[in-house]
């Protein structure tokens, strides 16, 4: 009797001052067969503690972009079955036991979605549209790709079935205010190049309408009120983000 292959299992992060959590996320991802750690020049500890960890491969690459640098790591990857996860991104031993499995089906699908917990300073944040963030964290490399005009919120391209994993990611996106918001701002200001890309010619409507919207959205529509303090606070930074994109492609367009 012929046994099947054993699938194995890369696992990827990119990385940019994260000393504070990538020796985490690096214990999270042990039970991997490959661990590779994509870094965009750290000025921080986060290279060196990286390097010194068994079995982990760390490259640099200066950062121009999310869809870019994920593919970057991609294509370091020796295994076919990818696991991507953020450095702020940890995973139970139920999820590590949950990938172990799935990889092995022969009735596997090409990617999974897994559901994400959303920690605020700690806690866990119920509502304020969190409550239904998934994302594909687990995909067959030579079935997937990232979406090179997404730069930041990046699109997977995925040939084939799609399923989702029963267990969660737990986030730790929002450890204080001013990092939360310092990340809101820079993502707000990558949209700015999608919408210039995509020609967008900014008025009134993006610079005063889709901010109010979108923090209405969360904290009336997505329940955000019921998340108290906390949920105030997000949906604000989340509509900042927002403002950011618009005001930074109206200044992308004068400055061309």
């Amino acid at each position: 009797m012929i046994l099947p292959e054993k699938q194995l299992l890369t696992a990827l992060v990119i990385t940019y001052n994260e000393e504070q959590n990538i020796k985490s996320v690096l214990d999270h991802l042990a039970f991997a067969d490959e661990i590779i750690v994509v870094d965009s020049f750290s000025t921080d500890k986060t290279f060196e503690i990286a390097s010194s960890i068994p079995r982990v491969k760390i490259v640099q690459r200066i950062f121009d972009n999310f869809a870019s640098q994920r593919n970057y790591a991609l294509s370091h990857a020796s295994h076919s079955w990818i696991l991507f996860v953020d450095a702020d991104e940890r995973l139970t031993p139920e999820l590590q036991n949950e990938i172990s499995f799935v990889i092995q089906q022969k009735n596997s699908a090409s990617a999974y979605f897994v559901r994400r917990n959303f920690m605020f300073e700690g806690k866990k944040l119920r509502f304020s549209g969190w409550q239904t963030d998934k994302i594909i964290r687990l995909f067959k490399k030579e079935n997937a790709f990232y979406n090179h005009e997404k730069i930041v919120h990046e699109k997977l391209v995925v040939s084939g079935k799609t399923q989702k994993l029963k267990n969660k990611l737990t986030h730790y996106s929002y450890s204080n205010f001013e990092d939360y918001k310092q990340k809101m701002i820079f993502y707000g200001q990558l949209k700015a190049q999608e919408e210039f890309l995509k020609n967008t010619q900014p008025n009134f409507f993006h610079f005063y309408i889709r901010p109010v919207y979108q923090f209405a959205n969360q904290y009336l529509l997505r329940l955000g009120f019921l998340d108290g303090k906390k949920g105030i606070i997000i949906c604000y930074l989340n509509a900042l983000s927002v403002s950011v994109r618009f005001q930074k492609l109206k200044k992308l367009q004068s400055e061309n």
